[in-house]
């Protein structure tokens, strides 16, 4: 099993937003440094807690600090896009990256970001299909790529080869990098889409273990309507994780960083929504039992080095096995308890899961 991070990220709103930045980097450096194997940097437009509205640039500057570590969007809310330019854009990141640049994808989004861009929900997620399509066409044509949809109309200029001026920019990794589904729902389209076009999926950390299963069911089924086989090593699950020296100290942590988080940001945008169903064991408990403790007890992976790696190995049990456990990104107001967690996750809990897979 590999390790990663998934960099919503998450920041508490009086934090200055520079100074967010400048943590994420400090821990994608870290992670780095440490053999993380991955990092997704998340994407939103009016989230005051998840102030990332172009994670590209994150990704580009510490593509610039780290050595290894490989770096993804997670994830491009396609929706939101003008497909070519951001066809253009990421194929740039991907040579600044010289393959360090994995792609991860959303067809959704949350409805405030929706209303920014003056989108109704269902236009989103059409629009959201069609510039998939656009961008995938454009990084594997070949000569003059013309689209004419619902949403987007798009003709190239054929490369003059004396004036060298005409459509070029096309990615590294060809025919495009490595490209990830999230699915944050329990029952997600977008997984069957990823089976079927041979992509990872990535399963979101708000949902409870027997959501997950049905997501790989999913994703299976799709590769098999396709000709494929899926493979469980591309299979990515993120969790809330928090490891201390000992118990005590990683729950009284985890209650004062990932609890403020919880209840100050994801709690109030969530009562009352499929977001807490998701993460009920028992559907029929109430949403008020949803606190910080039920999720410590039954979400979270919280605890030392040896009660994390038994939740990890608990966890992996009940969906059937998985490649990559992604680590959401904490931002605690004493930053060496995130640097301390992701060093004990990989130095400590590492070693005593380095058997499944």
């Amino acid at each position: 099993m590999q390790l990663g991070l998934f960099m919503m990220p998450l920041h508490p709103s009086y934090r200055e937003i520079a100074d967010c930045y400048d943590r994420d980097i400090a821990q994608l450096v870290a992670a780095d440094g440490l053999g993380f194997a991955e990092a997704w940097v998340g994407e939103h437009f009016t989230e005051k807690w998840e102030n990332a509205p172009a994670p590209d640039l994150l990704i580009a500057k510490a593509l610039a600090l780290t050595e290894n570590i490989r770096l993804g969007t997670g994830v491009t809310l396609l929706g939101m896009h003008e497909p070519v330019y951001l066809a253009h854009r990421l194929a740039m990141l991907d040579h600044l990256a010289r393959g360090r640049f994995q792609w991860g994808i959303g067809l959704g989004g949350i409805p405030s970001d929706m209303e920014l861009m003056g989108l109704e929900p269902s236009e989103a997620r059409s629009r959201a299909a069609e510039a998939l399509d656009v961008i995938l066409g454009l990084w594997e044509s070949e000569g003059v790529f013309r689209h004419t949809g619902t949403h987007f109309r798009v003709e190239t200029p054929e490369l003059d080869p004396i004036t060298e001026r005409g459509f070029h920019m096309k990615p590294l990794q060809r025919p495009h990098p490595p490209i990830a589904v999230a699915a944050s729902t329990p029952q997600s389209n977008s997984l069957r889409l990823a089976g079927a076009r041979g992509w990872s999926a990535m399963s979101s950390a708000i949902l409870s273990a027997s959501h997950l299963p049905g997501h790989w069911a999913t994703v299976a089924a799709g590769a098999a309507e396709a000709g494929r086989t899926a493979e469980r090593r591309q299979w990515r699950i993120a969790r809330d994780i928090f490891v201390g020296p000992t118990r005590a100290l990683a729950r009284e942590r985890a209650h004062a960083t990932l609890g403020r988080n919880y209840d100050v940001h994801q709690q109030p945008s969530r009562a009352g929504t499929w977001q807490i169903q998701a993460c009920k064991l028992d559907p029929e408990m109430p949403d008020a039992a949803v606190d910080a403790d039920y999720l410590m007890e039954n979400i979270w992976i919280v605890g030392d080095p040896d009660e994390c790696a038994a939740k990890i190995r608990a966890l992996h049990e009940a969906v059937g096995g998985f490649g990559t456990l992604l680590a959401i990104t904490a931002d605690s107001d004493d930053a060496a308890w995130d640097h301390e967690s992701l060093r004990l996750l990989a130095e400590e809990v590492g070693p005593r899961i380095a058997d499944l897979g």
